[in-house]
């Protein structure tokens, strides 16, 4: 472990991380993280440095785990294209043009340019765009421009950021503010002439040198990367567990209606012959209407009998 934290402090060393700004521009609160001074330079403590990248690394990787978002903001030349890089690897929102006031305070009426940037492009795509005139085209381009460069990046951020992630405090000092105004916590690179105080997760390092700054924020996201994969991770086998939950469910269930099944038939086969046996007695009902026109032969005899007794009865008298 120690190995790893001493090849952890070269790397930074290599990267520049432990130059901070020079003796007369210092903030004395910075006291605790600098090393010595040398040639009229602080130099800062990278062991310091590389056990609080790791503290912050932990928070940032829980944060990003609960599906939240980080705004990474930094504005200074030569750390724009690295924060806007490593925060569109991780998919998080940044600023890197200038720190529109009211961005944290005043969110809802930032939603409100957003929102006018997607109407604009709804437009594009209806046609109604063209049906303005050449004049009005222009100036809703311009527009379309303007507020693309300013808030293109954080087009997707719905809500407030969960964590704020700053390069150079003290010329971010607005976005400082808004975020401590909403007890939004703060992740910063503080050099040798920044105020810690203010900042929850301090990370001491040189912000001005372009190595140093990718070199941080290489860490940072990675630590972001982590969180991510983790949140992944836990939503398929959450959603592995429900599967598995509900295939017994459904086995259960056709065999509780296998017996069911099998009764019915049962009570169909025996009710079936029951109903057939009184279509078999109709004929032996019918037997006795057909031998009614037997029992009528004698009747029509009788008659005969009678008239050859009175016959006989005539020819005696004569």
């Amino acid at each position: 472990m120690a190995k790893d934290n001493n090849t952890e402090v070269k790397e930074l060393l290599n990267a520049g991380v432990h130059f901070g700004h020079l003796t007369r521009k210092w903030n004395p609160n910075m006291a605790p993280y600098i090393y010595m001074e040398r040639n009229g330079i602080h130099i800062i403590n990278l062991y310091k440095t590389a056990a609080k990248i790791q503290e912050a690394g932990e928070a940032l990787k829980k944060i990003a785990a609960s599906g939240r978002k980080i705004l990474f903001v930094a504005t200074k030349k030569q750390a724009k294209d690295i924060v806007a890089e490593k925060a569109k690897s991780v998919n998080m929102p940044y600023i890197t043009e200038r720190w529109p006031g009211g961005m944290l305070t005043n969110f809802v009426t930032i939603r409100k340019a957003v929102k006018k940037m997607a109407t604009i492009d709804r437009m594009k795509q209806d046609g109604t765009f063209m049906t303005l005139s050449k004049k009005e085209r222009l100036q809703v381009d311009r527009l379309r421009a303007k507020l693309e460069k300013n808030l293109g990046s954080i087009g997707e951020m719905s809500r407030l950021p969960a964590a704020l992630f700053v390069v150079d405090t003290t010329r971010e000092h607005i976005a400082v503010a808004e975020a401590i105004k909403l007890n939004i916590p703060i992740f910063a690179m503080v050099d040798t002439n920044c105020d810690p105080r203010v900042i929850d997760y301090v990370i001491p390092s040189n912000d001005d040198a372009s190595k140093s700054i990718d070199k941080i924020m290489t860490a940072v996201a990675d630590a972001v990367k982590e969180g991510l994969s983790e949140r992944k991770a836990g939503k398929e086998s959450a959603e592995k567990a429900k599967a598995e939950k509900q295939a017994p469910v459904e086995t259960k269930e056709t065999e509780e209606a296998a017996p069911v099944k099998e009764a019915a038939a049962v009570t169909e086969e025996t009710a079936a012959p029951k109903e057939a046996a009184p279509k078999k007695a109709a004929p032996k009902k019918a037997a006795p209407k057909k031998a009614a026109p037997k029992k009528a032969a004698p009747k029509k005899a009788a008659p005969a009998k009678k008239a050859v007794k009175e016959e006989e009865a005539t020819k005696e008298e004569e």
